[in-house]
């Protein structure tokens, strides 16, 4: 998606230049780097960001998570937190502010790449359900530049995109009404038996990535190396209408470059 402007909210100089340097070589607008909780909310009014990334732990009377419980109250602008936190308790403090993701500190481009754009497909799917209904969310999935598979909460297919059928070598008439794990032939170096993708969107809300070398074999036999991301997209009463899952072509693994150089012992 071009010309996406995000706003970082992160009181610590250096790694908010970091991350400030780290999306604009991905291609982003970076609107603002705010330090404060009060701070975060003022520039978010004033330039309506795309995207918010909030640091979770800001110094001063007001942290991150209420500063994102006033910008959902206020605006409809979708925060990811940056967190070097991972307990239960903050976590769970945070979820009531409806955040579209979590990024645990330190993390690598590609982590931050695939969840600014889980983030913006999630956030046009739900403005799309609640203002314009079913067709045009066709339009936006048919639209999006990766494969898009839908299903319902049980794992059902309701929809393919164009670049699925491609990338699966099947025809969404053809495979409407079967189980994602009749149509996903996935694979990785793992011993371990793969996931249920849909499982996985369901339990955790929005997950990217599958394990390492993770491979989609198409119908005819293409090996494709691919990364994955899955969101539930809910309803008024938070219950799951669909989950989407998008399929993402690697370059390698080892052509992802780290935008953090150090490990930042100090969180």
């Amino acid at each position: 998606m071009g010309n996406v402007s995000i706003l970082v909210v992160e009181d610590e100089v250096i790694v908010a230049l970091d991350i400030k340097n780290c999306l604009e070589d991905l291609g982003y607008t970076v609107t603002g780097v705010a330090a404060t909780g009060k701070d975060a909310v003022n520039k978010a009014e004033d330039t309506s960001p795309d995207v918010i990334l909030m640091d979770i732990a800001l110094k001063g009377d007001m942290d991150g998570i209420e500063a994102g419980e006033i910008i959902r109250k206020n605006l409809d602008i979708p925060l990811i937190y940056l967190t070097a936190y991972s307990d239960e308790k903050t976590l769970e403090r945070a979820k009531v502010t409806q955040p579209f993701g979590f990024i645990l500190k330190p993390f690598d481009e590609k982590t931050l790449k695939c969840n600014i754009e889980m983030t913006l497909y999630r956030h046009r799917i739900e403005k799309s359900r609640k203002y314009n209904g079913k067709s045009n969310l066709i339009k936006i999935f048919d639209n999006i530049p990766d494969a898009v598979v839908v299903t319902d909460s049980e794992g059902c297919i309701k929809h393919m995109n164009p670049r699925a059928e491609k990338l699966t070598g099947l025809n969404k008439t053809d495979v409407m009404g079967l189980h994602i794990n009749e149509i996903l032939d996935l694979n990785n170096d793992s011993s371990q038996q793969m996931e249920d993708p849909v499982k996985k969107a369901i339990e955790k809300d929005v997950f990217f990535d599958f394990g390492e070398r993770t491979v989609l074999t198409s119908w005819e036999g293409r090996q494709t190396p691919v990364d994955i991301m899955g969101t539930a997209i809910k309803n008024e009463s938070q219950e799951i209408i669909c989950v989407f899952l998008t399929l993402i072509k690697q370059a390698t693994h080892n052509d992802v470059s780290n935008c953090w150089k150090r490990s930042y012992n100090d969180f």
